[in-house]
């Protein structure tokens, strides 16, 4: 059987190695190999990238990270040695900051609710949006703490 595979400036893309190459290029910035501005054009190139070539091309010139993949089935952990002596891993950077992104945009949102609800009634009243933020920031606090799924230990 003839191997008909396509050239990398052919080839389309996947999720996993558009995140692959974000998670390279945060590598790269947090090393100081890359400023921000060129980190956040990469990102934006790397997340709209089509085929494979894109994606090389915006590494190319940066060292390839020197850990080795991640075994099959084996979930983000905290940074740290865990209880099989396994290296650590942790969790993408890119997860952790959307999370709490979410958490900003609903925090400004029910704010100005509050803010409104304030002016109408012509006093301050209580700050209600503290209970629910405060209830998923912890969760959020949790999961950072310990991110697999079976909890603290």
């Amino acid at each position: 059987m003839e191997d008909r595979r396509l050239p990398l400036h052919q080839m389309r893309a996947s999720d996993a190695e558009r995140d692959r190459t974000v998670d390279h290029l945060t590598v790269a910035f947090v090393e100081g190999r890359l400023d921000l501005e060129e980190y956040d054009r990469r990102v934006g190139l790397a997340l709209s990238s089509v085929l494979v070539g894109e994606l090389w091309s915006l590494t190319a010139d940066l060292p390839r990270p020197e850990d080795p993949p991640p075994r099959p089935g084996s979930g983000p952990r905290r940074e740290g040695r865990s209880d099989s002596g396994d290296p650590p891993a942790t969790v993408p950077v890119r997860e952790w900051g959307e999370e709490w992104r979410w958490w900003a945009g609903v925090a400004g949102v029910l704010t100005a609710v509050w803010a409104v609800v304030s002016l109408m009634a012509g006093e301050l009243v209580p700050y209600w949006p503290l209970v629910p933020l405060g209830v998923w920031g912890a969760v959020l606090i949790a999961a950072t703490v310990w991110p697999d799924e079976g909890g603290p230990r």
